[in-house]
Order: C-alpha cells, then structure tokens, then sequence
C-alpha cells in the first residue's frame, strides 16, 4: 500500500515544468509532454482542472484540452449555469508559432498555485487547447520558421492533410476543425484568444493584440472592447512591452512607408469567427524577431491581462452578449456586413523600427530591404484605422432551405457550428421562395486550400420552387444569425458558393447540337417579336456581335431543352417557416 500513496504524493509534488523552462526557453517539448501535462494537471489539482480528448487527428493523436476553475466550475453546464465567463485560448493553430503552449502551461500552474492573479480562477473559468495543429506539432524540425528566434526546433505550419487550420473557419474542411469548433460552441466562449507569431518585418515592437468587437459588432460590446483592449495596452507598457493594436504587415511588401491597416478579416480566420458569433475574437501576434524566452513571457503577460479584466469586467461583458443574442434571437439583427475594406482616410504614427535601406537586388531585378537592428529608429508612417462596408446582406425574414440533394453535408456544417435547423417532413409542390441565379460564374485559375473558388454575380429574386421531403430550414432567428449570412450570402466571400462547395451547379452538363439551334433560332425570330427585339438590341453590343458562340448561346438558352437548373444556387430563402417540419437540433 505504501507504493501507490508515494506515487500519489509524488505526483501532487510534481513541478509541472515543461522542456521549455527546464531549457530556459531554449527549447519546446515534443507532443508526448502535452500529453504528459495533461494528465499530471488534473492529479496535481484535484477538483480544480480537468484533461479531456475532444478530437482525433488524422495521424491518430489525441487532441487534448485542460479546463481550469479554482470553484470546480469545469464544464459548460455548470458554466452557463453559474454565468459564469470563459476565457478559451490556444496554442499551435500553426504549429511552428508555439509560444502559446509553454506560456499557457506556465501561466496555469501559477494560477493554480495562487502564485499569479489569486482569485481569478474563481470569476473565470480557463480553457486551454495547448496544440491546436497537433499533427503539424510533430513535424518537427530546426528549419521550419527561419524568420523566428527559438526555439530550436519546433512545429510546422499546416497540418498532415496539408490545411492550413486558420483559414478553415467557416468551410471547416479539416477534422480537426470540426473538433474544435464543437468544443468551442459547447464552451460558447465570452472571449476566444488565438495565439500566433508574427511573419514578416524587422521593428521593434514585440506583440500584435488585435480584438472585435471594437471597431465592428454590436454598440455596447464595442464600448467595451475598447476599453478593455486600451486597459490591457496600459498593462502591458507598464511591464515594458509596446504592443500594437493591428498586425504589423506594410500595405506595400517591404515598404514601411506605405504604412499599416487596422484590418478586418472574414471569418475563415479565427479572431474574426468568433467575433461573427458576436463574442469577443482576439488574435496575439507576438514579434518572431523577439527570442523565444521573451516571446513566451509576452503571450503570458497578454493572457493574465485579459483573465484579469474578464474577471473584473465580467458581469458587464456577460451582459453585452446576451443582449446581442436577444437581439439575434428575435431576428432584429438582419443586417450583415460580408466583406469590409479601409478607407484612405489616415493619419501619422510613430512606430518603432530600425534604420534600414531598400536598393535593387542584381539577383532579382527588384527592391530589397535590409534592416540594421543594432540602431533603433521611430518611423512616422501612415495608419489607416476607419474600417468601412463594401458588402452587406440582409437575413431573410423567415430563414434558408437547403433541397435534400446538399442537406446532409450541409446538415454537418450547421452542427459544428452550433446552428439549429428543421427538416420538413412531406414535401411542398410550389413554395414562394427567393432564389439566386448567376448572371456571370467565375471560377478561381488554381487551387487554395483545396478548393477551386468561384465568384458570381447575380441577386435574389422571388420564384416558386418545389421543396421536397427532407429539405432543411435554417431559421434566421438565432443568436449566430450573422454566420448564416457568411455561410448563405452568395456573394460573401467566405460562403459555401464561394468556397466551391456547390460548383457543379455552375457548369453546364447537357447541351443542344450547333446544327439544331440554327433552324430553331430562325423559327423563332420569325414567330416571336419580343426575342426579335431583344435580338436586334444584343447586336449593338460589339463584343457580343463579334462572338459566334455567344450568338448561338441566346438562342440556345431560349430552346425548350436549355437546362433551367443552370446556374441556380441550390439554397433559397424564405420569409417564413415552411409547414410540415419536423423538430429539429
């Protein structure tokens, strides 16, 4: 008996420190510390973490999550019971970028240990997924992000299957997304923090903090947003850091003079997602110029921040959300913006870089830039910072219908992203509906992401349609309102049309012979006035005239045989729930 109690004490004894400060943050562990970690939290703090698997990936490995709460409140139940605000944050969505992981381990056990932040864990409640890209984590190596500082090895970018997990959001491809974004809906986090390392230039700022809603969202969660992101900022310069609020890529490669964006992103990223669902998205980008030991203590200084100004501010926030989700919820939030982009407006800051020059490269034939960062220098340059919307849409009063050939990978969409939806149970021979056909379909040269891209033009216009058994309704009213808009919204550039998922609709499958348009075509101008008209106004337009193909197309989209389909997105739209639905999730 004397074995096990030993063994028992020995675990509760444990130091929990990674390779990483073993190393003095020279180095990360392999997966297998995670694993390790995980299981040794919740022996070590009984009743106050808890380790669960809630993926696999496709090589097989555990996907792993710690949840932590000072008062046992360790799961989403008990959460929402207690209103209780959470904090999710994770490490490895590129799985080279890795500070997020040893900060995050280390930052917990001092919670835990009442050595930081005493209390906190008892107003929030901490939820930890140390490597998101956990297959991509064990392709390790020295060479993977030449443009970084430490550690010595480290993860790839992308995962086994090749997907590059923060571009996945809304078309959620990968399995491990679809994982994680079950865990993240069941959570319903008030904030999401994803945990990155930057690319690209030399300066001397060491950390990216940027946060929605602040500039977009509903009002009061941008009121604040704003004041908490401007709070930490304050924090996080006391403890000598110079964070920035946008990512510090130039408008113009390698050029700080053409200046920076406060940029808003579609919702294939992941700060930009959760912002969508209406909560607070944040993205932390500390400097890869930056060593490793800094880079780590930075991520840790940016989360207790946060955990310390949620826990503070929570009751406020938590309010903020729910109203948004009553206001979702009643289906008054019917106006979505798709796609935004910056005006010119702007004005001078100064940022800390370093002296540098850019002369033309004899390899290349174009500009390069080397920078001296032994001589720091302040640069005055541009900030473009008044985002503006170049797309919106408005929900439908009543909602979307999916027809029974896409509803059940559709069906799987909506459920790893925390949708509800119907099916009807008999079918409607003729329902009032809106549908959208394309006017133009543009297809993407190559390939991104696995998908070949397609751009339409074209708008909603009312049609009966049949709805067969089986069709799904996706009701607009409820509280990710906005999401079914980006994942509906043809034109939006992060919707299933654009992504792909519906391509075959757009290419034309049966056709009608040169030589049996001909003789249809001259029947029918000679017995119809209206297409004579319409012809003789096509022959104005040069470009047209001058095209025999397009000539023959506007008699054979006019032939009784021309495929009506064609063209036609297979969702529509609907100012109200159909009859005969079944009870849905």
């Amino acid at each position: 008996m004397l074995l096990p109690v030993l063994l028992a004490l020995t675990l509760q004894q444990a130091p929990l420190t990674t390779v990483s400060e073993q190393s003095g943050w020279t180095r990360t562990g392999r997966y297998a510390e995670v694993e390790s970690l995980c299981a040794a939290f919740p022996k070590r703090y009984p009743g106050k973490v808890r380790c669960e698997t809630f993926g696999t990936t496709p090589e097989g490995r555990p996907m792993l999550v710690l949840v932590a709460s000072a008062d046992g409140t360790l799961t989403p139940a008990s959460a929402a019971k207690k209103n209780r605000p959470v904090v999710f944050f994770q490490g490895g969505i590129h799985a080279g970028e890795i500070d997020g992981k040893d900060a995050g381990f280390w930052m917990l056990r001092d919670l835990l240990d009442g050595k930081a932040l005493p209390g906190v864990l008892k107003q929030v409640t901490a939820v930890f997924v140390p490597v998101f890209n956990v297959d991509g984590h064990e392709r390790f190596g020295p060479n993977n992000r030449p443009n970084q500082v430490g550690p010595e090895e480290m993860g790839w970018r992308v995962t086994a299957q090749n997907y590059n997990l923060n571009r996945d959001y809304v078309k959620a491809d990968a399995p491990e997304m679809v994982a994680l974004l079950k865990l993240l809906h069941a959570w319903d986090p008030l904030f999401y923090v994803d945990l990155h390392v930057t690319d690209g230039a030399k300066f001397e700022h060491d950390v990216s903090v940027q946060m929605e809603p602040q500039k977009t969202g509903p009002e009061t969660m941008q009121a604040l947003g704003t004041k908490l992101r401007e709070e930490l900022f304050t924090e996080l310069e006391s403890k000598g850091h110079l964070p920035l609020p946008f990512y510090p890529s130039f408008r113009e490669n390698d050029d700080p003079t053409s200046g920076v964006n406060y940029g808003v992103a579609p919702p294939r990223f992941s700060h930009p997602y959760w912002a969508v669902n209406r909560r607070y998205g944040v993205l932390v980008e500390t400097h890869s110029w930056k060593p490793y030991a800094h880079r780590v203590a930075t991520t840790r200084h940016v989360l207790e921040g946060l955990l310390r100004l949620v826990g503070r501010d929570g009751a406020a926030l938590q309010a903020a959300r729910k109203a948004a989700d009553a206001e979702a919820e009643s289906g008054k939030a019917r106006e979505v913006v798709l796609l935004w982009d910056n005006t010119e407006k702007n004005h001078p800051i100064a940022f800390r870089g370093y002296a540098y020059e850019r002369t033309p490269s004899e390899l290349t034939q174009q500009l390069w830039i080397r920078y001296d960062d032994t001589k720091p220098q302040v640069w005055t340059i541009p900030y473009y910072d008044e985002p503006r919307p170049v797309l919106t849409a408005t929900l439908p009063a009543g909602g979307y219908l999916v027809p029974p050939a896409h509803a059940a990978w559709v069906a799987e969409k909506l459920t790893a992203h925390g949708l509800r939806f119907q099916r009807l149970g008999q079918g409607v021979p003729a329902a009032d509906v809106e549908v959208f056909r394309a006017t133009e379909a543009r297809p993407r040269p190559g390939s991104f992401e696995g998908h070949q891209l397609l751009s339409v033009k074209g708008e909603w216009k009312k049609e009966k349609q049949p709805l067969p058994a089986g069709t799904l309704y996706v009701p607009a009213a409820q509280k990710s309102a906005h999401l079914l808009a980006h994942l509906f919204e043809p034109l939006g550039p992060d919707s299933l049309l654009a992504w792909g998922f519906f391509n075959n609709h757009f290419e034309q499958k049966e056709y009608v012979e040169d030589y049996v348009v001909e003789p249809f075509a001259r029947e029918l101008l000679a017995k119809d006035p209206a297409v004579k008209a319409a012809w003789e106004e096509k022959l104005k337009d040069k470009e047209f005239a001058s095209n025999p193909r397009a000539r023959l197309r506007f008699f054979a989209e006019r032939h009784p045989a021309h495929d009506t389909r064609l063209n036609l997105y297979p969702v529509f739209r609907t100012d109200s729930a159909p009859s005969g639905l079944k009870p849905g999730r």
